[in-house]
């Protein structure tokens, strides 16, 4: 398959590897991206480059590689195609402002477990990027895909679908990584909303779902009341949404709503309509 050589070293458990071995996913999730002659593609955690050949393989203008391990930085700076740079880098140090819209880039990876939900949290909320797919835990993907009312429904899901269209694209079992991991995983991708779509108060946004799903258990009137914030909570009714329902009742509409009147009440947010 595409695995590293024999002197390669262990995956760490520490940095969350699980290298993908099986070429023909890494064609799927490459194809996912819709590849065109103009793309420039980014790869988080390349590792042993399974996914980059297929990336290689298929059109594209360039590929850059964030990598945070040293020895695999070297390898993919050693073994990279024409049109191809790694950098050491840990992606979640990593400005995705930086990948403006417009400008063709589109984002695939393997993602460590331990890191997937704040990365893609950052990355659909601050990249311009055309399209975006990647491997994280079935259970993450499911998260991340959930409707309003169902018990995987939370603050990623309602967060990413402000920004995004996000749809789990099929699932792989542990024997498709070295080492396997202890639970499936699955390919989700990520189609981004206009900018007219997205959230006007990004900031009340962000607290608004803490406020909620700390405690989300609990009916809306009780949480907002607990949270000192009242005004919300005599709100609720004029927005036909009852005091007595729970978070995870609210769609995402319903949390942009409340999180523009979170933001007129505090006083300390304008509306962002800057172009990303």
């Amino acid at each position: 398959m595409s695995l590293a050589a024999p002197e390669a070293p262990r995956a760490k458990k520490s940095l969350g590897q699980h290298f993908l071995r099986n070429e023909g996913v890494c064609r799927r999730i490459a194809a996912l991206l819709h590849p065109q002659a103009e793309d420039k593609v980014l790869e988080i955690g390349p590792g042993p480059g399974a996914l980059t050949r297929a990336l290689e393989a298929q059109p594209h203008a360039q590929l850059l590689l964030l990598e945070k391990d040293r020895h695999w930085a070297a390898e993919r700076q050693r073994e990279a195609a024409a049109g191809t740079r790694a950098v050491l880098m840990d992606a979640l140090r990593f400005d995705w402002r930086r990948l403006t819209p417009g400008a063709g880039w589109k984002i695939a990876g393997n993602l460590p477990y331990n890191v997937a939900s704040p990365l893609i949290w950052d990355i659909v909320s601050q990249s311009g990027a055309a399209r975006c797919v990647f491997m994280v835990q079935k259970e993450v993907g499911q998260r991340l895909c959930a409707a309003p009312g169902s018990r995987q429904y939370g603050a990623l899901s309602v967060w990413v679908q402000a920004y995004s269209r996000p749809r789990l694209e099929f699932s792989l079992s542990p024997g498709a990584f070295a080492p396997p991991p202890k639970v499936d995983s699955g390919v989700v991708s990520f189609t981004p909303l206009p900018q007219e779509a997205r959230p006007r108060h990004p900031a009340a946004l962000e607290r608004l779902l803490r406020i909620c799903f700390q405690q989300r258990r609990k009916q809306l009137g009780g949480i907002f009341a607990r949270a000192g914030r009242t005004e919300l909570a005599r709100a609720l009714p004029g927005l036909g949404l009852s005091p007595q329902l729970r978070p995870e009742a609210l769609s995402v509409a319903d949390f942009l709503r409340l999180a523009g009147l979170l933001a007129e009440m505090s006083g300390d947010e304008r509306p962002d309509t800057t172009e990303k």
